[in-house]
């Protein structure tokens, strides 16, 4: 029985096929690259309904994280602050400023200003704030120089890989629990030398197991 193709046009074939394979695993590779979230989340900047600078407040100001995200030391998740935190200080400092206007209606109805997520982790993933920081890991190995954004972004992937990384090697990411939110602070000497000490003396053993974050 004769073959159904010729010889020649059998090689042409294959060689489609095989060109056709280094195309898709080229494509392949390209956007894996592409929505990796390195790439795809970091520098992720929501427009706010309210043009809140974290430079001028944090930076300028010298305002503690802990004054607006009042959770982070005693829950699992960090709290977008109350309009009435912020009325502390707008009753009397730009209470007639236009920019403004958001948080003086929310006030006077109750209804929370609708401010939209930075950091967003997926909803099969567990991550406790509280744990981390009273451990002594600083808002900036997560979040960055906040106080130097006038615009808060995303600085890290927040991957299960980046998550990983630190887990397994968490010393230069450790410092005293009181400096967490002392955004310019730096040891004297090396990070990690400190961090180690700090891990020996709390006996911290970050977990690297599944259930871990997948509960």
């Amino acid at each position: 029985m004769s073959a159904p193709f010729s010889k020649r046009f059998d090689t042409k074939l294959r060689l489609a096929a095989a060109a056709a394979v280094a195309v898709l695993g080229a494509a392949g590779a390209v956007a894996a690259y592409v929505f990796h979230p390195r790439q795809l989340d970091t520098g992720y900047t929501p427009v706010q309904p309210v043009a809140y600078s974290h430079k001028l407040h944090a930076g300028n100001l010298g305002m503690d994280c802990l004054y607006c995200h009042t959770t982070v030391t005693q829950a699992s998740y960090a709290a977008v602050p109350m309009t009435e935190i912020c009325m502390n200080c707008h009753v009397r400092v730009k209470e007639k400023s236009p920019k403004l206007q958001a948080i003086r209606d929310s006030y006077a109805t109750g209804k929370p200003v609708a401010w939209v997520k930075v950091h967003r982790l997926p909803d099969y993933v567990y991550f406790n704030h509280r744990a981390h920081v009273t451990a002594g890991v600083s808002c900036v190995s997560c979040h960055g120089r906040v106080d130097q954004m006038t615009e808060v972004r995303q600085v890290q992937p927040l991957s299960m890989a980046w998550c990983l990384d630190c887990h397994r090697n968490p010393a230069p990411h450790i410092r005293p629990p009181e400096l967490v939110t002392k955004l310019d602070w730096q040891p004297e000497g090396d990070p990690a030398v400190l961090g180690a000490r700090l891990i020996r003396e709390k006996g911290i053993h970050p977990p690297d197991n599944c259930s871990a974050c997948h509960r």
